[in-house]
């Protein structure tokens, strides 16, 4: 090779990459995603049918209660396991809340009864008979230790006084069934109740045993409604909607969320757990729907964070105040649970597991004192994971070279040019043909093809030239291609069938592109109509 093709090319240390060929973008994820990826959900249980509420304890260690058919369910938080059940209903079970204190338990029915229960001994210590129909929600005040209030399908909400089992007033404004209700963080003697009238009312023992203070419009029947942690917001789930308004403005709507395909059925407050300088930008809104999605919901930047889909529809959503714990309960008696990977729960696993066989903790063995006379003494740290803060300092990976790439490192062009055609691979010769390009020596390789080699070539083109992805690069190439070697061409049968059939799909094209011109001018004048309408 002449010292003069030498200098005026660039010697190839890497493969030829296709410049036609999208690359994928690696995605990045934010710390808040990865989050809420470390709750793994877990099948942890199956229960009988349908959970229909999902309550943690205020206290630690923040167990959950879970009702379902005739029974509530109380699951530790720590090993997601049962640990006690109350079936003391004699109908489907609907509601449930933990006192503030975590003592007492409340639930409700279908057959309109509501009993509060001793957490620790599973007893009925009060039975609250009033409503006339069943009770889909029971909810105590935030701190109030001495009240309940109920909501159910006679549209009649009841505040109680557990102690004496009465019911100190009929709050009446809704016109259908009452399903869910919140009470406010900021007054115990404040609440909302949801229906299926599609309203959401907020109400004040207080002002008035009434009437309600605000009633909102929700659009759909209203499935579960949240005070959010200011207490100045509250959350409405009704159709496939999430909406959020704003209470003391009076009920204006400030975002309507339609993440969901199917009904939501459930929403709950979730905390994130990472460290920020506004506490309030912690907090989410967890949404599930039938549609089988958990959503969560950055109502301070309007965007949703994270998804995840479970195999079945959702009823029930329910996160622990430690922020350790995520529960969702399906409409087939499914219980996922997610628990949070932390150092301290890896480290509590381990000692249970170590008291469980006997022994205690588990005490590692003494390592064994490297000396330079040991092989490992050479390799040793190789396989050690760095730490946050290192500065890594990677291996460069060995490229493995296609055959073309290493005759283009050698500068064999023609070489690498039949390599590539032969290699029947579109994306490899268009690349290879643009890197001649680029060294100016494609026509070259093409002027010394042999008759067998220049046929590989008009082979290619009759088949590529006309493809929207190649076509800038070919079909120039094929006019080159027919003055460069016409003597050859007209000399060979099989190099003219070649040249007939590139005519004849060129003249194709031509006439496709001269049709789609002609509908392109009769679409633009409409579409131009269209837009000034």
């Amino acid at each position: 090779m002449a010292v003069g093709d030498r200098s005026e090319a660039i010697v190839k240390t890497f493969a030829v990459k296709p410049k036609l060929k999208p690359t994928n973008k690696k995605s990045t994820s934010s710390p808040e995603s990865k989050y809420w990826k470390s709750f793994r959900p877990k099948q942890t249980q199956t229960l009988v049918s349908s959970i229909t509420s999902l309550a943690f304890s205020p206290t630690s260690p923040h167990d959950f209660a879970a009702t379902h058919s005739a029974t509530v369910t109380i699951f530790s938080s720590k090993t997601l396991e049962p640990k006690s059940t109350i079936a003391s209903f004699k109908d489907t079970a609907t509601s449930a809340c933990f006192r503030s204190d975590g003592q007492l338990l409340a639930a409700g029915s279908y057959s309109g009864q509501i009993q509060v229960f001793d957490v620790k001994k599973r007893s009925v210590l009060r039975r609250l008979p009033g409503h006339s129909r069943p009770v889909h929600f029971v909810s105590y005040p935030r701190v109030d230790k001495l009240h309940l209030f109920s909501g159910g399908d006679d549209s009649i909400v009841k505040y109680w006084d557990v102690s004496s089992e009465t019911s100190i007033c009929n709050l009446i404004g809704h016109k259908d069934y009452v399903r869910c209700g919140d009470g406010s963080p900021a007054s115990d003697d404040m609440f909302i109740t949801g229906s299926y009238d599609h309203t959401v009312r907020v109400w004040d023992v207080r002002v008035s045993k009434i009437a309600s203070m605000l009633s909102i419009n929700h659009g759909a029947p209203v499935e579960d409604v949240i005070y959010l942690p200011s207490g100045g917001l509250i959350a409405t789930a009704g159709g496939n909607i999430v909406k959020i308004w704003d209470v003391i403005g009076g009920g204006k709507l400030l975002h309507s969320m339609e993440s969901h395909n199917k009904t939501v059925t459930s929403i709950c407050v979730g905390k994130t757990g990472i460290n920020s300088v506004n506490s309030t930008n912690q907090y989410r809104i967890l949404s599930v729907s039938l549609d089988g999605y958990l959503k969560v919901f950055n109502y301070s930047t309007l965007k949703i964070t994270s998804s995840t889909r479970f195999p079945s529809s959702l009823m029930s959503v329910a996160f622990s105040p430690d922020c350790n714990t995520r529960v969702v309960g399906s409409a087939n008696g499914v219980l996922y649970a997610g628990k949070r990977k932390t150092n301290e729960n890896i480290e509590s696993v381990e000692s249970e597991w170590g008291k469980h066989i006997g022994f205690g903790a588990i005490e590692e063995p003494e390592k064994r004192i490297l000396r330079p006379s040991y092989f490992r003494y050479f390799h040793r740290g190789q396989n050690e994971k760095p730490s946050k803060g290192d500065y890594l300092i990677m291996r460069p990976k060995r490229l493995k070279l296609a055959e073309h790439d290493k005759l283009l490192k050698k500068f064999l062009h023609k070489e690498a040019l039949v390599s590539a055609l032969k290699a029947k691979n579109p994306e490899n010769v268009v690349a290879v043909m643009e890197e001649l390009v680029s060294r100016k020596k494609l026509l070259k390789c093409v002027s010394n093809l042999g008759v067998d080699e220049l046929g590989l070539l008009m082979g290619f083109l009759q088949k590529y030239c006309t493809m929207p992805r190649y076509a800038g690069v070919l079909i120039v190439l094929v006019k080159k291609v027919v003055e460069h070697r016409i003597d050859d061409i007209s000399g060979s049968d099989e190099l003219k069938g070649y040249v007939r059939n590139l005519k004849r799909l060129i003249v194709e094209e031509i006439r496709i592109q001269e049709s789609l011109q002609e509908i392109q001018g009769i679409i633009s004048p409409l579409l131009k109509t269209a837009g000034r309408r």
